[in-house]
């Protein structure tokens, strides 16, 4: 199948780095996405599978068309995973400054981000796809990139935060960049067909 063939595929999400993101990762495969700004309502619950797939299905009834969606959280094991599915509103509300408050004086620093993209087409099953970059928290904020990027510290990296690395090695290593590599190996075999 040629990935380029057919209209380009819709990303959903009202998150212009993210895309960027993912513009970068999937244009190397040869596939073509466009941003849908419509995001749909997310449901609240502990799993990024079933947040996903969800907001995959929600997008799909909208659209009609093939889709994916992404979410995307920071696990820290001090706190029992938090702020996990919870990432987005947590860093709206305690931002970075709020998340190294919490882990002041704390030795265990382990952290992993996890990726999870669902992958939809009309009449077909939702397809998901993980990544995850194990980690830790840092102690000051590091760059300024968006989301927690300033105060996660990839184990596969230099010592550097993820705001710190440059677009080509964090599109390396990145949990988003895990889940999209799997989501293409899989789309340039199984994606819809060309009409």
């Amino acid at each position: 199948m040629n990935p380029m063939s057919h209209s380009p595929l819709l990303f959903v999400t009202g998150n212009k780095d993210k895309f960027a993101e993912a513009q970068q990762i999937m244009k190397r495969a040869g596939i073509t996405i466009e941003q849908y700004h419509e995001r749909p309502v997310e449901i609240q619950s502990k799993s990024l599978h079933e947040i996903a797939r969800h907001s995959c299905q929600q997008a799909l009834e909208q659209v009609q068309q093939p889709l994916f969606v992404e979410d995307a959280g920071m696990f820290i094991y001090h706190l029992n995973g938090f702020p996990g599915p919870y990432s987005s509103y947590v860093l709206k509300t305690l931002d970075n400054p709020g998340i190294l408050k919490v882990m002041e004086g704390e030795k265990n620093r382990v952290a992993v981000f996890r990726s999870v993209i669902a992958y939809g087409e009309p009449n077909r099953e939702i397809q998901l796809f993980e990544g995850e970059t194990m980690g830790r928290i840092s102690r000051r904020i590091r760059g300024t990139e968006w989301g927690f990027d300033p105060i996660f510290i990839p184990d596969e990296g230099d010592g550097s935060t993820y705001a710190e690395l440059s677009k080509e090695i964090k599109n390396r290593i990145s949990h988003r960049a895990k889940s999209l590599v799997k989501f293409v190996q899989w789309f340039l075999k199984y994606g819809p067909e060309t009409t």
